[in-house]
């Protein structure tokens, strides 16, 4: 299978760089997999959508300030911490830390991305803060240019994160992050912190459209993986069964698991909310001989493309995502390739929003 195969022309000007202000104003692209019927709906109608006995389960990843801008050891400082450089404006010796997975608590160690790549060496130290408050040596080199960082041990690490990071919005949102991006760039049902993206189909939820989901009867259960590299890196590979999906951290309680797992024995649908719910649901559901949730923390890499077998989810709401991307290939596996890339050219006809911030598309 050819990742070339996941193609679609996007005009750059439906690519959303501002949220809306009413996160359930967003367009919802209805699609019935079984008919290939598309029909164009309001986010604010999702609550009409589901049936009486459906499971909604929630990622509830929270995302914290992960773009840190600092200097690398040996170059004068410059003051990077309340500003958010471009990359053509960085001075000398600034850098771009974007931490994407921790590692450990103590040591403090995390799988990050840097800029400028090629000058950042192992055995580097790298300097956060006006008053270098937040330092870290580089420990090692992967294989794509990410590198393994330990930061220096300091009494309330994520403070400092909080303090001195940036909401690491996604590169093809051409603008600095604003403060208004660190509530915006999050779902409202956000608790568990870890993430470097958001879980963007949540996004569209407002607390007066769970009520009415509440109103109507409608079960739901969280789970929690955080977005790390797993989800957003390049598939650099020609054929999709060549590629490797990174890592990422998850958690499922056992009472979510056994509000799954009685779910699937009653066989109620399961409604996923976003791609990670799905690869989440799906990756523990592979640990079970029986083919249900496992309960428990772990890491999940399960890579979803055409012909997966789709053990637990039964219904997706999912933003629209880049072509050529694992997420688009997950929802091609879960709607079939030709229905959804027939659906994301009638979101393009239609001037659908595209991305992070923008429409969601509900999969039935």
């Amino acid at each position: 299978m050819l990742v070339s195969d996941f193609h679609y022309q996007l005009p750059p000007d439906l690519i959303a760089q501002e949220p809306l202000a009413d996160r359930a104003a967003s367009r919802l692209l209805h699609v019935e997999r079984a008919s290939g019927k598309l029909c164009d709906r309001w986010f604010r109608e999702f609550p009409d959508f589901l049936r009486p006995d459906d499971l909604v389960v929630f990622n509830n990843t929270r995302v914290f300030p992960a773009r840190l801008y600092g200097r690398r050891s040996g170059e004068k400082a410059q003051p990077v911490s309340t500003q958010n450089p471009a990359a053509k404006d960085f001075l000398k010796g600034q850098i771009e830390v974007l931490l994407t997975r921790q590692i450990s608590d103590e040591p403090n160690e995390w799988e990050c991305l840097v800029r400028p790549g090629r000058k950042i060496g192992v055995g580097e130290r790298l300097f956060f803060g006006d008053d270098e408050e937040l330092q870290a040596e580089v420990l090692a080199r992967g294989k794509f240019g990410e590198r393994r960082i330990r930061f220096s041990p300091t009494p309330d690490f994520f403070g400092l994160i909080e303090r001195l990071g940036h909401v690491p919005l996604p590169p093809y949102i051409s603008r600095e992050d604003r403060p208004g991006d660190r509530e915006r760039y999050q779902t409202v049902y956000a608790r568990e912190r870890g993430s470097v993206a958001a879980p963007t189909a949540g996004l569209h939820f407002t607390p007066e459209i769970l009520a009415r989901m509440k109103e109507l009867g409608i079960a739901t259960t969280e789970i929690t993986l955080h977005v790390g590299l797993g989800t957003f890196q390049p598939v650099r590979a020609d054929r999709v069964e060549d590629h490797t999906l990174h890592r990422e951290s998850y958690h499922i309680s056992a009472d979510a698991a056994a509000t799954i797992n009685h779910a699937l024995d009653a066989e109620r649908r399961i409604v996923a909310i976003g791609t990670t719910t799905v690869r989440t649901l799906e990756h523990a559901a592979h640990q079970s001989a029986r083919g249900r949730v496992q309960a428990g923390s772990g890491e999940a890499n399960l890579f979803i493309y055409p012909g997966y077998d789709f053990r637990v989810v039964g219904a997706l709401l999912t933003n629209f995502h880049l072509a050529h991307s694992t997420l688009l290939m997950l929802v091609c596996a879960f709607g079939g390739t030709a229905r959804v890339l027939d659906a994301y050219r009638h979101a393009v006809e239609q001037k659908y929003r595209f991305y992070s911030y923008g429409d969601c598309m509900f999969l039935e």
